[in-house]
């Protein structure tokens, strides 16, 4: 019998989990979350925090676990190798390798081997600030050296900044003298999503990645992602051939490898990150555009890579219809009525929808206020939909004041 441990429990890996059940699998979910809504599904559930990487190896040998699964985060994929390893199960990538996708300042040093374009950056150490700057011109990007979920990220205009906010920052990371400066690119973003199959790229999607700034200071907040990208003429060969060299470095011969990437007429491509997960909250809208079912293909991955070939056969990321993916975030304070969001999830356009909070609940503990789903057969309809719905999304506070942070349409060269 198929006996499987996935790691991650909170809401994108509830279909996982019901898709493993569908096909029979004695099913795992472990994580740190006590009531993470994929948990209730599983045959059995374990709250153990996944950095206790021997402890979750006992587990996987109580239980005789044959397969493992974690996506659609950083951690999860630095602990998916971890454990997989110690425990001698199949998975992706080497603890050797993997740290070339998961921390910042090896991964730029993989970019650097293979002469990938990045933004210039530097890791900045406590004790000589002023020396490691010397290099870099600002507006400057400072995080973490190897954080994740996009915390302790700033953008800077002076030493001053970078000093006043080099505690905080260094307190996400295992490197507390030590963050990662780097030239703030203000080009077009994307994100690209590919799955290694026998050492080739196939591409899932590439996405027009846009953000609405609320604070200059900090990192603008992703606001809406669009599948196909109306760009990919112009970026997505050069992007498809850096995906080879990443997955031939790291050793992946199967299994996910997503970028982040930015582009311009002026600089061209400059890679931002490159990671060993798909994308959390984003993978539906592959199935939504292609039909393809990522749980499907994880699963296939463990347990039967020949249906996994044959359902890439021929994919292709340039979709028949339009998919987006709009995002809200909100600023902290108690929720007095829900009664817009609830509408707009229910109107005709939208495909699906998440909501995060309900009335009397404060935002601020989850990664977004709400999600919506949509598609069209254009990018003019995409855009007038989404239009449509940033000015419809509000969430007052008891003051009457919108909590919810307002969205913003990037506009394309023609």
């Amino acid at each position: 019998m198929n006996r499987l441990m996935i790691l991650g429990s909170l809401d994108e890996f509830v279909e996982l989990v019901n898709c493993a059940k569908r096909r029979g699998y004695y099913t795992v979910v472990c994580d740190g979350y006590p009531n993470g809504p994929a948990k209730k599904f599983a045959d059995k559930a374990y709250t153990i925090d996944i950095r206790e990487v021997d402890a979750i190896v006992e587990v996987c040998k109580q239980e005789k676990i044959n397969g493992i699964i974690a996506s659609f985060s950083d951690i999860l994929f630095e602990y998916l190798t971890l454990i997989a390893n110690k425990a001698g199960i199949k998975t992706y990538c080497t603890p050797e390798k993997m740290v070339y996708l998961r921390s910042k300042a090896k991964m730029k040093e993989m970019f650097r081997s293979l002469d990938i374009p990045v933004p210039a950056s530097k890791v900045i150490r406590r004790g000589s600030l002023q020396e490691d700057m010397a290099e870099l011109d600002f507006p400057i990007l400072i995080k973490p050296v190897d954080g994740y979920g996009s915390r302790g990220i700033y953008i800077v205009e002076s030493s001053e900044e970078i000093i006043e906010k080099f505690d905080e920052i260094a307190g996400y990371s295992n490197y507390p003298d030590q963050i990662l400066a780097e030239e703030y690119n203000q080009g077009y973003e994307f994100n690209m999503a590919n799955w290694i199959i026998d050492g080739e790229v196939c591409t899932l999607g590439l996405a027009d990645r846009e953000k609405t700034a609320e604070n200059p200071k900090e990192l603008p907040h992703i606001s809406r992602v669009v599948y196909p990208s109306k760009l990919a003429s112009k970026v997505y060969e050069e992007a498809r051939s850096i995906i080879k060299k990443v997955a031939d470095y790291t050793g992946i011969q199967t299994g996910p490898i997503c970028m982040q990437f930015f582009w311009s007429e002026k600089s061209g491509i400059q890679v931002c990150e490159c990671a060993g997960r798909l994308f959390g909250y984003e993978h539906e809208l592959w199935t939504m555009g292609s039909g393809l079912s990522v749980e499907e293909l994880l699963l296939d991955y463990v347990y039967d890579e020949g249906h996994m070939r044959k359902s890439l056969e021929n994919y292709t990321p340039f979709y028949k219809k339009i998919v987006a993916g709009l995002y809200f975030h909100g600023d902290k304070g108690v929720i007095q009525d829900m009664s817009a969001v609830k509408r707009i999830a229910n109107s005709p356009e939208v495909e699906d929808a998440l909501i995060f909070y309900k009335e009397g609940d404060v935002i601020g503990t989850k990664p977004y206020v709400a999600r919506f789903y949509i598609s069209s057969d254009s990018y003019e309809k995409i855009d007038e939909i989404t239009e449509k719905i940033n000015n419809e999304m509000v969430i007052p506070d008891e003051s009457g004041r919108n909590l919810v942070y307002h969205n913003e349409i990037t506009r394309y060269p023609m």
